[in-house]
């Protein structure tokens, strides 16, 4: 038996949030028109807790992400590397919810900034799908990120995201066909994003080489904007990635900040100055492409 996440029994998120929803599609734009490419963080709910999980998201919006990703655990993840297994693996034995995930998107999109859910499908599944856009819509959620589904498989949530005016972000690889990036460019709103090498996540001394010519493949074949993620750790990795790509996606290095550090308190110091360090990057790598 799976000992992935379980659905919660109640059929609304823990609150609603207030005002219009900050979307991926607008932060992305907001960065493009000062001239740069915006910052995405991703972080698991759940680790070191719950709690101190929100507080790292605010702490990466603080340091200046401009979208934020929310993991939701899951015990069979086909994409996550080591460093982000083992936070997931403690977010999912101290028994981290969607319920959780769903708090988590209401009290950082309360910052102001763009939240996005990435999540593997089965647990959204089980859930329900209408039921989980009609929370996360609520919650103040932009949508999700399905690493595990692609658009030709996705009908329940096209049509979800479609009823509850979701974002919805899916991936392609340096191996995508020309065919599949246009599918994929029609079938995303928010940005398409790009997976600048083959594997798992993790942080590199490189990113992929060929990630510069995948942004311009998706680009040719319709995306109107594409963010890049997998390898990105340091300032210097995402000034590259700023100077052709529209955002620079980061998670393994924030991740490893928590696991690094000494406290709840440690580790969202941490992540904000990682994330100062790579708004630097995005800025300075912009002005140079």
């Amino acid at each position: 038996m799976s000992s992935s996440v379980t659905s919660t029994t109640s059929g609304t998120a823990s609150g609603t949030a207030s005002g219009r929803r900050s979307t991926a599609a607008a932060a992305v734009d907001r960065a493009k028109a000062e001239g740069r490419a915006a910052l995405v963080a991703y972080l698991p709910v759940g680790f070191p807790d719950v709690d101190a999980s929100i507080a790292a998201a605010k702490a990466a919006v603080a340091g200046g992400a401009d979208v934020v990703e929310l993991g939701l655990p899951y015990s069979d993840p086909t994409m996550d590397g080591a460093t982000i297994q083992r936070a997931v693996d403690a977010a999912l034995a101290a028994r981290t919810r969607p319920a959780d995930v769903l708090r988590a998107v209401e009290e950082v999109a309360a910052t102001g900034a763009a939240v996005l859910v990435m999540t593997y499908w089965p647990p959204v599944d089980r859930y329900g799908v209408d039921r989980f856009a009609a929370d996360l819509a609520a919650a103040g959620g932009a949508g999700l990120i399905t690493p595990d589904l692609i658009p030709d498989e996705a009908g329940a949530w096209l049509a979800a995201s479609d009823a509850h005016d979701l974002e919805r972000v899916f991936l392609v690889a340096p191996s995508s066909t020309d065919a599949r990036l246009a599918m994929t460019a029609g079938a995303c709103r928010g940005f398409v994003y790009a997976a600048s090498l083959m594997g798992v996540t993790g942080t590199r001394a490189t990113v992929g080489a060929g990630a510069g010519e995948l942004v311009r493949r998706t680009r040719a074949a319709g995306a109107e904007r594409v963010c890049v993620g997998l390898g990105v750790s340091t300032r210097e990795q995402a000034a590259q990635v700023a100077g052709y790509a529209d955002g620079v996606i980061v998670g393994s290095a924030f991740v490893q900040r928590l696991l690094d550090a000494d406290g709840a308190a440690a580790g969202a110091r941490a992540v904000a100055e990682l994330a100062e360090q790579l708004a630097e990057g995005v800025r300075s790598g912009a002005a140079a492409g």
